[in-house]
């Protein structure tokens, strides 16, 4: 079973490494990793959830020193405070849970958005250094199991996208 996986996987190949002249490998994750828009992205989302991010630290903030209150306190309180403050630290954890929650899924959402923008930019440069070098066929590296580094263009599309910035 090994060997026709083997041999088929060599009978599919063989016209492809027949017919392209030229192949090349891009490290995508590298490539997203050094890109310099990469650091502008970051500040201009922590500017926008900014204020968010800081309501729920002060959420956090606020129940734990509820929390820590209730402990010292807590042989001291009557039942009516003690049923009072876990009411309060209740109300609290539920709305830090909710607006935790919303800003996590907000951050994820606008993080895709930036990176699909980049991700259209990367493959433009990748297709006009293709095209410049007449590359034939351009590969993920994490799709292929061996390419010798000279055929790797990660660097190039960097370099392409820190001139464009």
């Amino acid at each position: 079973m090994l060997n026709r996986a083997l041999i088929t996987l060599m009978l599919i190949g063989a016209p492809l490494a027949a017919n392209a002249e030229k192949l090349a490998v891009v490290d995508m994750g590298a490539v997203f990793e050094q890109l310099p828009q990469r650091e502008a992205i970051g500040k201009a989302l922590e500017k926008e959830f900014g204020d968010r991010e800081a309501e729920v630290k002060k959420l956090q903030t606020e129940l734990r020193s509820l929390m820590e209150k209730n402990q010292r306190d807590g042989a001291l309180m009557s039942e009516a405070q003690k049923t009072e403050a876990v009411r309060k630290m209740e109300a609290l954890q539920a709305d830090l849970q909710l607006k935790g929650k919303a800003l996590q899924e907000d951050v994820r959402r606008r993080q895709a958005e930036e990176q699909n923008k980049i991700l259209v930019k990367v493959q433009q440069v990748i297709k006009d250094i293709a095209e410049k070098e007449q590359i034939d066929l351009v590969l993920q590296s994490g799709a292929v199991v061996f390419a010798k580094p000279q055929i790797d263009i990660s660097s190039k599309v960097v370099e392409a996208l820190s001139k464009a910035k």
